[in-house]
């Protein structure tokens, strides 16, 4: 990966000015981060001290540790699979509307308004899947701390802290974002190891290598138990969810790529580094909350606080204590950072007068900073999330759902469309070659497979026409999902057709020149970071 700039260094390169000019843009947001800082915010995001913790739960109820290890081993490589699909295409099109873009460009403006509108929905989702899974662990803390309540509606207030929180970070200057992006790279890393050094050297027993890669676990309801059961496998593909969950946000590496120094090739290459190094570090970070398990059932019982239980059971309430601490502040990095991408995403669809109200969500303020998009981010996130105020652990699971289907249709979108034009894709700094045709045809099979799994019933007590039908166990994924694609398709044919043309040219290089350098002196930019024309 590229080396971060030099202090004193000119940030800005003519060929990433040039790039950004043939696209059709000025270059309005403040271009200050290096390879390894568009690495680290899509690292941050995967955040591996986040999703696979605030989520084991799921893997566990539905499908055991096998579900946990060898699912996060396949979703890890198939997902590392659809990053490199998706890494071709962003060295292309290095622009903070990233994926909409792509699909506009390499297919027509009803692909970039379906992929850009699932994209939107599914950043949201992410955001507020993150908030509320940082709120269930620092609800925890808070409990073993200070007795602090542990029920859904406090969690709920301390989600509705953590989102305030994660606002005002995001609304200073981007140089800010990128040094917490740059420590919570490092942060998580540190962590991992001094997570998993605790639970091999403090529990006085281990789970067997048998039960860690071959223990099966249903507890969904439906019948059937071992991989000789073909519901079981069905089971197991529900499962999956908090492997596929966590590894989502990379398309972050793309979002921030206005603002990336030689974006061409280091958004490509920290788009899919980060989903590899994540299951890495993430595989052995499993395997040690796995082997420290005190007792099956006693994770069972206690549902979405799976982890607090094993670390508590397993170590004693100091050390539990302490390993909270740790994920709790890198799932603070890892909701700021979401936060930023999102925010990016609805600046650069706002750009394109895609978005009701765009001139708002679009406007930059003095800082270089899209607040009001910000801000539009933060408070959709935190409505998301108001049904877990009736069923928490359901609530999250769906919430969970929706950002894994909003994101990876509009991940996989322009995949399709990049397979479809073959050999006359034009590649840019970083590419596939010809091995295109096997990661993209995989990618393209993986994701449907997960879609459908996701949108599939998660009990038989949430199938409406089954005796016993329980709304509160609803999978509402396909309601919200299938909502979302009835009113982008109806608004589309009704309306946009006639008025969305894709990404909208602000003018000729010239004009964007001159753009540039009104901005910069409104702005203020110092010296030393001016473009290097």
């Amino acid at each position: 990966m590229s080396e971060t700039p030099a202090p004193g260094a000119p940030i800005h390169t003519s060929e990433d000015e040039q790039i950004l000019h043939k696209m059709g843009y000025a270059q309005e947001l403040f271009r200050s981060m290096g390879g390894f800082q568009n690495f680290a915010i899509s690292f941050t995001i995967i955040s591996i001290l986040a999703g696979c913790l605030t989520s084991y739960y799921i893997a566990f109820q539905w499908g055991g540790p096998v579900a946990v290890t060898w699912g996060w081993l396949l979703v890890g490589t198939m997902s590392t699979i659809v990053a490199l699909a998706m890494a071709e295409i962003a060295s292309a099109y290095p622009t903070a509307g990233g994926l909409y873009y792509w699909a506009s460009k390499l297919g027509s403006p009803a692909w970039g308004w379906f992929t850009g509108w699932f994209n939107l929905v599914g950043q949201i989702a992410v955001t507020a899947a993150i908030g509320y899974g940082l709120a269930i662990f620092a609800t925890a803390l808070l409990n073993l701390w200070f007795d602090y309540p542990n029920s859904s509606r406090w969690i709920f207030v301390t989600y509705s802290a953590v989102m305030l929180i994660s606002l005002t970070v995001n609304m200073f200057n981007v140089r800010i974002t990128a040094l917490l992006n740059t420590i919570s790279a490092y942060w998580h890393m540190a962590g991992v190891a001094i997570i998993v050094l605790i639970l091999i050297i403090v529990p006085d027993n281990h789970q067997s290598i048998g039960y860690v890669f071959g223990e099966t676990v249903n507890n969904s309801g439906f019948s059937g138990s071992g991989f000789s059961s073909i519901v079981f496998w069905y089971v197991f593909g529900i499962g999956l969810l908090m492997s596929q969950y966590t590894m989502t946000g990379y398309d972050a590496s793309a979002h921030m790529a206005e603002e990336t120094h030689q974006a061409s090739r280091t958004a490509a290459v920290g788009m899919w580094v980060s989903v590899f190094v994540s299951m890495v570090f993430g595989f052995i970070l499993l395997l040690a909350v796995t082997f420290a398990i005190p007792d099956t059932q006693g994770v069972i019982d206690a549902g979405g606080n799976a982890v607090v239980y094993i670390w508590t059971e397993s170590t004693s309430q100091g050390w539990a204590e302490f390993m909270l601490l740790i994920a709790v502040v890198a799932q603070t990095f890892c909701l700021t950072a979401s936060t930023t991408s999102a925010s990016r995403m609805l600046f650069a669809f706002s750009r394109d007068r895609a978005v009701p109200g765009h001139s708002l969500w679009r406007k930059v303020g003095r800082n270089r900073v899209p607040q009001m998009a910000v801000l539009a981010i933060a408070v959709l996130a935190w409505l998301l999330m108001v049904p877990t105020l009736w069923n928490a652990v359901v609530g999250y699971l769906v919430g969970t759902s929706i950002a894994v289907i909003g994101l990876y249709i509009a991940f996989i979108l322009p995949v399709i469309l990049r397979l479809r034009l073959g050999d006359s894709f034009e590649h840019g700094a970083w590419s596939l070659g010809n091995r295109y045709k096997v990661v993209d045809w995989i990618a393209i099979i993986w994701v449907t497979l997960i879609c459908l799994l996701f949108i599939a019933p998660i009990a038989p007590t949430g199938i409406p026409w089954k005796d016993g039908f329980d709304w509160n166990v609803l999978n509402y994924a396909p309601l919200t999902v299938g909502g979302a694609f009835l009113l982008f398709g109806g608004w589309w044919l009704l309306s946009a057709s006639k008025w969305f043309k894709g990404p909208v040219r602000m003018g000729t290089d010239a004009e964007l020149e001159q753009l540039e350098g009104r901005e910069a002196a409104a702005f203020a930019v110092p010296a030393d970071t001016e473009y290097d024309r």
